[in-house]
């Protein structure tokens, strides 16, 4: 069953969260019709690279257009309307930065990937819960009404420093007119009458310059409330969703909202900015005993600037984490002479500062790492399909420095994967007289020098990101805090679902716990040590859960991907707890399980019954990437055969737990039918008759055994019947070389 297919039997509040990350970036016309050769192009990897890019979206174009012909032909007139919109909408969005569609699209199927894994929890996840918490949202609202509500007061405003000028031309006007007259006129009653009313005007005067600086201290006052509280409690949050979100979290939207709200409080500061300027002007061409504009302008301009300062120091932000292309799901793990992307964002949108602002990278300030490659670029707003003013470096190179190469515990392969690194940037903003420096950093990094480091090395960032909303902790691994139980289980779900398209559900995270802490353990509120998880080796093993973990990650994704998004694989199950499931069950009932002692090996359990009644289970020895890489699994179920007593070949392998019929649950993924083997007569390339792999094992009752293990046999299906015929068991039995667990 594709994704899209799974996503469409959701329950209605799962799919009211699909339709909120589905717009006219990425519209869900698009991904219902096109949804099996969506799911089958590589985006993640396209997203960092341009030209695979490039080539991805002129096939969706073509997609597109053949589904235009087809729904031509139903005449189908809706349909047809749509479908030429958005094809001149994808063309025209992206054709100068396709890597944003194949981020888009990216993301959107990792968002769908985690929402049908919470689908499968009983209950939502602690993290995931927090983050969604609806004070976040009811505070969201409240952000966009007050910024709103502050732009239409400044504007306001404006209309009453234009008001208070014609008053004031008014005035100077006629104060004028009386000046220019001889001193014999000036006494006339005429124009007595006249003085008294340009005392009334002045009176007037004074009486709307002391209400327009009333009116834009409160504006001012308004905005730093804001920018005080609620605006830097959303940054806050959205830094941490981004931070959830690099460990396979939720997507962390918003950005484009904060920004909306960070252009419009500049633009109102800078339009009252402009006000005071026209009171100054106005100060200078008319001031009085007791005028406002001098006492009040001062302190109001110093705190405009003052918020404007802190604003654009807010509002430079890193929006993608340093990440190398070539690992885009393990984001913060940097490899040394090995190039990463990452993007910086200034959430002040203004046309003023297009190409005007560039932005320096550097390292750590401990001279250990130096950047290599451009690390000074331009902001724009033209490399973004959204318009944003951002900058995107992509030829950065992090390189250590040959002073420290001797250093201990640092030099190639023993470089500490827990010792955490800041790629931090720098810019300068010159606009309207003001000049402002800002500074911003990624979150902490870890540099590795060989790939053998980066599961250790993304097990630090995990723990990093889970454990703290600090985004500078440089000393953390001092003493790193445990981490709750609960929440650790949710992001190792994530890591499922993100990396290899299926999370757990909570029979498989029981499982987890179990390993960590013990059988009967209640993990709500259970806290686990940094050295529990990933430095002290499993009891009786010669590696940590960590690495037993990412060893099946590894496993899933390069040899069983496509039987683990169908969820055929239980995986997580103990030997006790399969027998507890198998026991009842009709014989040649089996599930498939993952090794708890050997790393990246998968085996499969199925149920048997002697002739006296007795039920017996027997497990193969596991499979792991290198015999994978020779059969793929689904072949091996298909093909599996076993030499009982009576030395009669057969596949024992018939219900997948519960009670699926093996061909129905795997059929679609065997790579070719036993019937389109050749047979001897069929001939072949030069006369040879094409050969497979068959798995087959003994089952021994003797323990003694002198065989070495190995399942797969490489003779063809006619050929093994033939040296049946004609060879007796032993013979074949040398032949034979996979050793079966049974009990």
């Amino acid at each position: 069953m594709s994704q899209w297919s799974q996503v469409q039997q959701l329950e209605i509040k799962f799919l009211e969260q699909v339709d909120q990350f589905y717009d006219d970036n990425f519209p869900m016309e698009i991904r219902h019709l096109l949804a099996q050769w969506i799911e089958s192009q590589d985006w993640e990897a396209a997203s960092n690279n341009e030209a695979m890019a490039t080539i991805l979206l002129q096939n969706l174009l073509i997609q597109v257009d053949e589904q235009l012909d087809r729904v031509s032909q139903e005449k189908n007139l809706l349909l047809i309307h749509n479908l030429k919109r958005i094809r001149k909408l994808l063309q025209g969005k992206y054709h100068g930065n396709p890597m944003h569609i194949a981020v888009i699209i990216s993301n959107c199927l990792r968002e769908e990937r985690r929402i049908l894994a919470a689908a499968s929890m009983p209950v939502q996840g602690p993290l995931e819960k927090s983050l969604q918490n609806s004070v976040v949202s009811e505070r969201q609202r409240n952000v966009e009404h007050k910024v709103s509500a502050i732009k239409n007061s400044a504007q306001m405003t404006d209309q009453d420093v234009k008001y208070l000028e014609d008053l004031q031309e008014e005035f100077d006007f006629r104060y004028k007119t009386i000046q220019s007259l001889e001193q014999s006129d000036k006494n006339s009653a005429l124009i007595k009458q006249e003085m008294l009313a340009l005392q009334a005007m002045l009176n007037t005067l004074d009486y709307k310059r002391k209400e327009v600086l009333s009116k834009i201290g409160r504006v001012i006052h308004e905005i730093d409330v804001l920018m005080s509280n609620m605006l830097t409690e959303e940054l806050l949050d959205w830094k941490r969703r981004q931070q959830i979100a690099c460990i396979g979290g939720p997507l962390h939207g918003g950005l484009d909202q904060l920004q909306n709200c960070f252009t419009l409080l500049a633009e109102s500061l800078f339009q009252v900015r402009r006000q005071l300027e026209k009171l100054d002007e106005l100060l200078t061409r008319l001031t009085y005993d007791g005028d406002p504009i001098p006492v009040q302008r001062p302190q109001l301009l110093e705190k405009v600037n003052f918020l404007l300062y802190n604003l654009f120091r807010n509002s430079f932000v890193v929006e993608r984490q340093p990440c190398m292309p070539t690992h885009p799901q393990r984001p913060m793990v940097l490899k040394t002479l090995i190039q990463f992307t990452v993007k910086l964002r200034l959430l002040i949108k203004l046309p003023e500062l297009n190409y005007q602002i560039r932005v320096k990278a550097t390292i750590d300030n401990n001279r250990r790492f130096v950047l290599c490659g451009t690390h000074v670029k331009a902001m724009n707003m033209d490399e973004s399909a959204n318009g944003s003013l951002s900058v995107e470096f992509r030829h950065l190179q992090p390189k250590e420095m040959k002073s420290s190469a001797g250093s201990k515990g640092n030099e190639g392969p023993h470089m500490v994967t827990e010792e955490l690194h800041s790629i931090s940037f720098e810019t300068q903003v010159c606009l309207y007289g003001l000049t402002i420096n800002l500074e911003t950093s990624s979150l902490p990094v870890v540099m590795i020098s060989n790939v053998s480091q980066l599961p250790n090395a993304w097990a630090s960032i995990i723990w990093y990101n889970l454990s703290t909303n600090d985004p500078q902790n440089l000393s953390f691994f001092n003493n790193p805090p445990a981490a709750t139980l609960s929440q650790l289980l949710e992001v190792l779900s994530w890591q499922f679902s993100s990396y290899v398209g299926r999370g757990l559900n909570s029979e498989q995270l029981n499982m987890l716990a179990e390993k960590l802490m013990g059988q009967h353990v209640s993990y709500n509120d259970y806290q686990l040590s940094w050295a529990k998880f990933c430095k002290e080796h499993l009891p009786g093993k010669s590696f940590t859960f960590w690495i037993w973990l990412e060893a099946i990650l590894d496993l899933i994704k390069k040899h069983i991907l496509p039987l683990w998004i169908d969820g055929y694989v239980m995986g997580f199950v103990s030997k006790e707890k399969e027998r507890i499931l198998l026991k009842d069950k009709t014989p040649g009932t089996f599930l498939l399980r993952f090794s708890e002692s050997n790393l990246g090996g998968i085996t499969f359990t199925w149920v048997d019954q002697l002739e006296n009644g007795d039920v017996t289970f027997h497990s193969v020895e596991p499979y792991n990437k290198g015999r994978l890489s020779a059969l793929p699994f689904a072949d091996i179920l298909r093909d599996y055969k076993v030499i009982m007593a009576d030395n009669v070949p057969e596949n024992p392998l018939k219900y997948l737990y519960p009670d699926i019929p093996k061909d129905k649950a795997f059929g679609k993924h065997y790579s070719c039918q036993p019937s389109e083997v050749s047979k001897p007569s069929d001939g072949g390339g030069k006369g040879y008759v094409p050969s497979v792999f068959i798995p087959v094992s003994k089952i021994l009752n003797d323990s003694t055994d002198p065989h070495s293990p190995s399942d797969l046999l490489p003779m063809s299906p006619s050929v093994y019947a033939v040296l049946r015929e004609h060879l007796s068991p032993t013979v074949i039995e040398t032949a034979v070389r996979c050793k079966l667990f049974h009990s």
